[in-house]
């Protein structure tokens, strides 16, 4: 449902006391797929380029080369860049929300925004405040909320406009347990209904349990691609994090002969 050919971002930053401009790649050549049906894991550590990467399959950022393709679910052909858009639901783990607003005017908002009837507006506030459990806290001013009520709102202005495909950026990133197990089931929720969903974390044990592909990235690059067990078996590990690690020591050694 999403394509990426050949992705590269280049930012610029001084280096030094006589603050020489740099440039250096947070994406490097990444290519991927993402179907309907699956949940891809965009695992790394901080700095890896995670967030960059998924703001350009986003629309969110334009990529300094390479493209991005989305494709509609009917049709089978790739959309327009707005049309792209509103089949897109994007979360991050810091999204801002409009504090004076409650859950459910945000919602509306949002439903004008997207140009959606009010009275369908309604309805699916209806639906996503039962999906997620939001009755206790919707009509609430967002600023009172916690860390997990705000993210559970942040959903539920991804859900309005019924899109087919998910960019979770670190969703459960400092959430509590239980809020992060509703973030989970609803993405699981999600890809059994044929939903794509890109999910970034670099919580790896829960990535092991969760995705049915990883991508492990370092340094802007794809290091690692397949399933969990495949990973494993090709480090000769039994989970994740020690895959990484192996991977990057891996790397190390290869540059450090090249240079010997």
């Amino acid at each position: 449902m999403i394509r990426a050919n050949h992705l590269v971002k280049t930012f610029a930053r001084t280096e030094g006391k006589k603050n020489h401009r740099v440039e250096f790649k947070a994406v490097n050549d990444i290519s991927l797929e993402v179907h309907g049906g699956e949940i891809l894991g965009i695992l790394g550590p901080n700095g890896a380029g995670k967030t960059t990467l998924l703001r350009m399959l986003g629309g969110l950022m334009e990529p300094s080369s390479g493209s991005v393709e989305v494709y509609g679910k009917d049709s089978g052909e790739a959309l327009s860049p707005l049309e792209s858009k509103k089949n897109i639901g994007y979360l991050s783990g810091n999204t801002k929300l409009y504090g004076r607003f409650s859950g459910r005017e945000l919602m509306q908002y949002w439903g004008e925004f997207y140009e959606i009837p009010k009275s369908e507006v309604e309805e699916r506030i209806e639906e996503i405040s039962n999906a997620l459990e939001l009755g206790g806290f919707l009509d609430n001013r967002i600023e009172k909320l916690s860390t997990g009520q705000t993210q559970r709102i942040s959903i539920a202005r991804c859900l309005l406009p019924k899109p087919q495909i998910y960019i979770f950026d670190e969703p459960t990133s400092g959430l509590d347990v239980i809020s992060s197990r509703l973030i989970i089931d609803f993405m699981k929720k999600e890809k059994e209904a044929k939903k794509a969903v890109l999910y970034s974390t670099h919580y790896m044990e829960e990535a092991q349990t969760l995705c049915d592909r990883i991508l492990m990235i370092h340094e802007g690059r794809i290091v690692a691609s397949g399933t969990p067990r495949e990973i494993e078996e090709a480090t000769h590990t039994d989970n994740l994090r020690d895959a990484f690690f192996a991977i990057i020591e891996g790397e190390e050694e290869g540059h450090e002969s090249k240079e010997n």
